[in-house]
């Protein structure tokens, strides 16, 4: 992390980056003021809150991936599997469009996202029968689908020289997003959804037997399930506030954790926490040092996430 806060257009020498720590700290240092006063803008203000973003956002995608994945036993599912990333961006462009600010930008963005949610549980409490998990994933592809083709008119309808170009970079991810006020304000509650999905972690392994043998063993798995979607989808949709869409990583994460620790989920979701937030910070780091320009990192996770599940899936089908 102290290496990533060397990473950007102003260069931070080291002796300085020494001094400021020191300056901080009330010892004696070689700095001006207007020297320290830029440094502690830069670090402080943008830097800092850039890295805490990528580590809270990779762990909150791929805690809940890896949460998901064990509660419906299934391998391919993510937390965009509800629909709430396809919600959240319609709340998103929504508010784009109609030229709200970005409080209100934001708060329509977690808005929707959980209506997508309530609505693919809608769908399966319609046709809840004995195949209630199948329905519910069904549920969660045609709320996608929905949001989706809302969001296609939305993005008709955009102005083409401002409002949709904004849009469409929104839609890749970027962590340039992530300004100080909204990283400070959304760090604790996603780190606690990180840790109330740690804790269940314990039911999740009896859910990854089955319904049945999960209620032999004591467990109200109704309750349970509940639980785990309502706050990996709040995570989810935090996560969509800080940077936008930004995939794979609920899905690739979850199976590397499986590939190297085994399937034990009270390891599974806390590691893959870890990874995650170590994952998307190489990520974010590579995106800016590789090129001239800041690639979005939506898209970077895409190119580097597809050939590794490809290595993965082989792996993680034996392993469910």
């Amino acid at each position: 992390m102290n290496s990533s806060l060397f990473i950007g257009n102003y260069e931070i020498s080291f002796d300085n980056y020494i001094n400021f720590i020191k300056a901080i700290f009330g010892f004696s240092s070689n700095l001006s003021q207007e020297q320290y006063e830029m440094l502690k803008s830069i670090i402080f203000d943008i830097r800092l809150p850039r890295i805490i973003a990528a580590v809270i956002i990779g762990a909150s995608l791929a805690i809940s991936g890896a949460s998901f994945q064990a509660m419906f036993v299934n391998p391919l599912v993510s937390p965009g599997i509800l629909g709430v990333l396809s919600g959240a961006s319609f709340g998103a462009a929504l508010g784009m469009v109609l030229g709200w600010s970005w409080f209100f930008i934001n708060i329509s963005t977690f808005i929707f996202g959980f209506l997508a949610v309530i609505f693919a549980l809608f769908i399966s409490y319609i046709y809840s029968n004995e195949k209630n998990m199948i329905i519910l994933v069904l549920g969660g592809i045609i709320s996608s689908s929905l949001f989706s083709a809302l969001l296609s008119i939305l993005k008709y309808s955009a102005d083409p020289y401002d409002t949709l170009p904004a849009i469409t970079y929104w839609l890749m991810g970027s962590l340039s997003f992530s300004t100080s006020s909204i990283v400070w304000n959304l760090t604790i509650p996603i780190l606690l959804g990180v840790f109330i999905l740690i804790f269940l972690s314990k039911y999740l392994n009896a859910l990854s037997l089955g319904d049945e043998e999960a209620k032999a063993l004591g467990v109200d798995t109704k309750k349970i399930k509940i639980i785990v979607i309502l706050v990996a989808t709040f995570i989810s949709a935090l996560s969509v506030i800080l940077a936008g869409i930004i995939g794979w990583i609920g899905l690739i994460i979850p199976h590397i954790t499986k590939f190297l620790f085994g399937a034990d989920n009270k390891i599974v979701l806390p590691i893959s926490a870890i990874i995650g937030g170590i994952f998307l910070l190489i990520v974010d780091n590579s995106s800016r040092i590789i090129f001239s320009f800041e690639i979005p990192i939506g898209i970077v996770t895409s190119i580097i996430g597809i050939p590794i599940f490809i290595l993965v899936l082989k792996s993680a089908k034996k392993g469910f």
